[in-house]
């Protein structure tokens, strides 16, 4: 099997002891997407990777999160501790790749790539157990349900960092529309906060012929989403990010009959807490002024979900020097701005230091997926970048937890 990225300087840079597990890894992968496990069930996938981990030495741990997995390796008598971490769960899609491995279970599939972040890490797992040229603990950290359930909250909940202790955390992620295998570095803020709003508007339903008889909830539903807009525009400092977005409204099931409820689910983002809780007051305050003024009743439902995903700047700097030293400016993106999407990567990074970083899934028609964005049916995980990638991770290892002089 070969493997084409998109700049010669990545190929060259692909570690010999990658290479030679790279074919396998790309099939592994290749197993994992026919059979795609959304979150909490990833019993295949996470079985397949503790046989691996064992089989190839590693001390195997399982039960965190329910389907999470973690391998440690400790070599030598370094005292430094380094985690990994990959997500495993797939999303409720159907697949239309048309590959021949697409997804074997109706309505499921790896439209994110957290199969090809799964054998990434087993990649470099296996070259780190075959070299054994470290010296310290690492562990291998393989997350269940990141989409949307808080698998890694769960992780730290039930003891993650107090079993495993680490002195940093590090993750990555494929990100289409970016130049194959090369990576892209953000100290501070780089994901937004994600927080889930149920809002039920309560009226009193009625016949359409006769409204001055009903209270209307779904105009009130109206006035409330319009209302919503000026939340962002008219409290939020125009330097600062913040995202209302009212995502899915429901209400009545015909033409002429008021109904006697509507409901209306958002999304809210923000990147600083402090916004994040000013939304939180703001919408509540709104919904129900809103409400009252039309004579209806709503009930807010607010969930905290996942935190801002805040990268340590020292952490950071690291990660980027190590990609820089070995590839050189051209293996780098440029400065790259934060994103609006949420990860529950974060739930980590406010327990233990540590750096998130993407590196590019590939542009335009240079591969199958033709650059198609994650969370989409036609989306697929580049494989030519698993080598590269694989490759940091062995680099950061074998610099983290370098051996003495």
């Amino acid at each position: 099997m070969s493997f084409e990225i998109e700049t010669a300087e990545s190929v060259e840079k692909v570690l010999p002891a990658v290479r030679d597990v790279a074919a396998e890894m790309v099939r592994l992968r290749h197993q994992i997407h026919s059979h795609p496990e959304l979150a909490f069930e990833e019993h295949v996938t996470s079985d397949l990777v503790a046989a691996r981990l064992s089989e190839w030495g590693y001390e195997v741990h399982r039960g965190l999160a329910g389907t999470g997995v973690v391998g440690t390796l400790r070599l030598g008598r370094g005292a430094r501790r380094l985690g990994l971490r990959a997500d495993m769960d797939a999303l409720p899609i159907q697949e239309a790749t048309g590959l021949p491995y697409a997804s074997q279970v109706p309505g499921k599939m790896h439209a994110c790539g957290h199969d090809g972040h799964t054998s990434i890490l087993l990649a470099a797992a296996r070259v780190m157990a075959r070299e054994r040229d470290f010296d310290g603990t690492l562990h291998l950290i393989f997350q269940p349900a990141e989409e949307g359930l808080g698998g890694g909250r769960r992780m730290v909940e039930e003891g993650l960092f107090e079993r495993f202790p680490c002195d940093a955390v590090f993750a990555l992620h494929n990100m289409p529309g970016f130049p194959a295998g090369k990576f892209g570095f953000k100290e501070g803020p780089f994901m937004a906060s994600s927080d889930s709003v149920t809002v039920t508007v309560t009226g009193r339903g009625g016949h359409g012929s006769a409204p001055h008889l009903a209270a209307d909830p779904v105009v009130a539903a109206a006035h409330i989403i319009v209302a919503l807009q000026t939340i962002v525009s008219r409290n939020v400092d125009p330097r600062e990010m913040a995202v209302v977005s009212v995502g899915a409204i429901h209400g009545g099931d015909a033409p002429n009959v008021i109904p006697g409820s509507v409901l209306m689910r958002l999304t809210v983002r923000a990147y600083r807490p402090e916004i994040r809780a000013m939304l939180r007051e703001r919408i509540t305050q709104l919904v129900q002024s809103q409400a009252a003024t039309l004579g209806v009743t709503a009930e807010v439902d607010y969930h905290w979900r996942y935190p801002a995903l805040v990268n340590d700047v020292e952490s950071t700097r690291y990660a980027r020097q190590v990609a820089l030293d070995w590839l050189g400016e051209d293996g780098l993106l440029p400065e790259l701005a934060p994103l609006t999407g949420s990860e529950d990567f974060s739930f980590m990074l406010e327990r233990c230091p540590g750096s998130y970083l993407i590196v590019g899934n590939g542009v335009g028609e240079h591969h199958r997926t033709g650059g198609c964005m994650v969370h989409n049916p036609g989306y697929d995980f580049n494989d030519a970048i698993l080598p590269i990638a694989a490759s940091y991770w062995v680099q950061l290892v074998r610099r983290f937890l370098a051996r003495p002089a």
